[in-house]
């Protein structure tokens, strides 16, 4: 098909299947939203176009069709793009047009089926679109001993008919589906720069949330510079997801960790440490306006990830909720997701991590216990210091 795609000229844009769902006036809402972030994500990348919204899907116009359909393919609330050659929707055009397209498509292949979807009136089914434009590609290909295969076959010649015009295309890129990204408020996300964070930050933006990440500091007692890279690389992942730059926190954490080591035992680090960054991000969340707390905790993941601490944990905010999209979640399926979103690579690069962990970490936390030491330890001064020597970084 790489021959023939010059001549492409125009890009369909299929909405989220959730988005389908909702009420029309909210799906007109969020289809509009869409269009608009695929039409800024395109403005970003300096590809002239023009979008036709329609209810049910969007059009592109434009010269640079393939890279267009690649890049609206990123948007959250697409579900999935395909470059197309926009044609009228007469019989005689259709057919044209697709013998075009197939004349590329069907190089060196054996077998092929042509699929119609139609909307609005036209004097013709869906079925006589694929048989006469299966018979015209058959008697115009003849020497490539061609055959239809409705099953199984090597390439489909798909073509959309909406009212008065007509798109022919034969692939399609998937894209990430969910909600319009900024639909739902905005969220502050614990993000470490390992695996798991990124990944809980990348669904909660599919549900339509805005996301604030804040990584907290540890360097250089507790980690290394390799870690804040690794966090600052991931969020940029993240925002490019968006469509846009972002903002992101630096929380100095090192001070805050030895006073926790130093003052209480040992198989409580993890937790206080955790309970102490909940309070932090409660505050950032006050500043942004968010809806709540994000983290990549799943349950049983680490020791500090049981059942019980997970309640003692989200005890520590008190204002906001703790969202956990990753709670159900195996390592196996996080690391896939992360392959997909493009944090994978970045998380796995080496770096120190986090020497701060205990040999032996408590996994039934009692909350009177906690809260005694968290007075012992003066979280609450721990954490208005932190915050005074926060930065807010453009990523």
């Amino acid at each position: 098909m790489r021959g023939y795609e010059g001549n492409y000229d125009a890009v369909i844009v299929r909405f989220g299947c959730e988005v389908g769902v909702k009420s029309p006036r909210t799906r007109v809402r969020y289809e509009r939203e869409v269009c608009r972030q695929v039409g800024e994500t395109l403005k970003e990348a300096e590809i002239k176009h023009e979008i036709e919204h329609v209810f049910g899907r969007a059009y592109i116009k434009t010269d640079a069709a393939v890279e267009a359909a690649k890049l609206a393919s990123r948007v959250f609330g697409v579900s999935s793009t395909s470059p197309a050659v926009k044609t009228s929707s007469k019989m005689e055009d259709i057919i044209n047009s697709a013998l075009k397209v197939a004349g590329e498509a069907l190089k060196g292949k054996r077998s092929f089926a042509v699929r119609c979807r139609r909307a609005g009136s036209h004097p013709y089914t869906s079925m006589d679109v694929c048989r006469k434009v299966g018979r015209a590609v058959l008697q115009h290909l003849r020497g490539e001993k061609l055959k239809v295969d409705l099953k199984n076959p090597e390439v489909t010649l798909n073509i959309e008919v909406r009212d008065g015009y007509a798109y022919i295309y034969t692939r399609e890129f998937e894209g990430p589906g969910g909600f319009p990204i900024g639909t739902q408020g905005k969220v502050v996300c614990l993000l470490s720069g390992g695996i798991d964070s990124p990944v809980a930050c990348w669904l909660m933006m599919r549900r339509g949330a805005l996301i604030t990440p804040v990584y907290f500091d540890s360097s250089p007692t507790f980690s290394d510079e390799a870690s804040r890279t690794k966090a600052l690389d991931c969020a940029r992942v993240l925002f490019d997801w968006a469509g846009r730059k972002g903002k992101m926190y630096i929380v100095p954490h090192e001070e805050a960790l030895a006073t926790i080591r130093e003052g209480a035992p040992e198989k409580y680090t993890c937790i206080l440490c955790k309970r102490f960054m909940y309070q932090v991000a409660e505050r950032i969340a006050d500043l942004e306006g968010a809806e709540g707390i994000v983290t990549g905790e799943a349950v049983g993941e680490q020791a500090s990830q049981t059942l019980r601490n997970l309640r003692v944990l989200s005890e520590a905010a008190r204002k906001y909720p703790v969202h956990r999209p990753l709670l159900g979640f195996d390592k196996v399926e996080t690391e896939a997701l992360a392959r997909k979103i493009g944090t994978y690579d970045i998380s796995i690069r080496k770096s120190r991590g986090c020497t701060a962990s205990p040999k032996h970490p408590v996994l039934k936390a009692k909350m009177d216990v906690v809260l005694e030491l968290e007075e012992q330890v003066g979280v609450g001064k721990l954490v208005e210091e932190a915050l005074s020597g926060m930065e807010k970084v453009e990523v």
